[in-house]
């Protein structure tokens, strides 16, 4: 396996957890840099161009989020599956740390992780082998048809991956009526919130 020993760092910063089922909890968030899917409400497009930001061995990455304090590492990016994370899981994993990463699936995901979030974008769809992976189904709602599209996901992974909407920031006033008749018509959906961003937590 052609693990990858260093990787394009963008930042690394501890936090708190801000949307999905892990909200609210003390994180130390590694974002790599590097995408090619592309969404249009990205957060974080400076993010897209790997070839800007260093290249950073692992085990720098792993003694950095240790000495933090974190119990928990989120690995996001960019898409942090275009790259072999097993060494930095492994690294991560043997300083004591639980490991979670939030991916569209784009790429197949490759390292050992204690929770997948799974974010899937029209732009570039989930590889159908990936689905199964998800602990966490986190659908963006922009528009209403994002809830139809939502259930063609639904369908495809595990039975026991919690099922979340969460309205695109911009869009979260008009969507919220949407989102909660949504979920009491659907129960089996729940709704995730930016609360970061509500708290301005950085």
């Amino acid at each position: 396996m052609n693990m990858a020993l260093d990787l394009p760092l963008m930042e690394a910063f501890y936090t708190v957890q801000g949307e999905g089922v892990h909200a609210g909890k003390a994180a130390y968030f590694i974002r790599l840099a590097g995408c090619d899917v592309g969404c249009v409400w990205c957060d974080v497009k400076e993010s897209w161009d790997a070839s800007g930001y260093p290249r950073v061995s692992v085990a720098q990455m792993a003694e950095d989020a240790q000495a933090s304090g974190a119990n928990l590492v989120v690995i996001t990016g960019g898409e942090p599956a275009m790259y072999d994370l097993t060494a930095l899981c492994e690294a991560l994993h043997d300083r004591g740390m639980a490991v979670h990463i939030e991916t569209s699936a784009a790429h197949e995901i490759r390292g050992q992780f204690d929770w997948v979030t799974l974010s899937p974008k029209k732009f570039k769809a989930p590889l159908p082998t990936e689905l199964s992976k998800a602990d966490e189904l986190k659908i963006i709602v922009f528009n209403k048809s994002d809830f139809e599209w939502a259930e063609t996901y639904a369908g495809q992974v595990s039975n026991d991956c919690v099922l979340l909407l969460q309205p695109e920031w911009d869009k979260r006033d008009s969507m919220a009526p949407l989102l909660v008749d949504y979920a009491k018509a659907h129960p089996q959906w729940r709704i995730s919130l930016q609360t970061h961003k509500i708290l301005n937590v950085p």
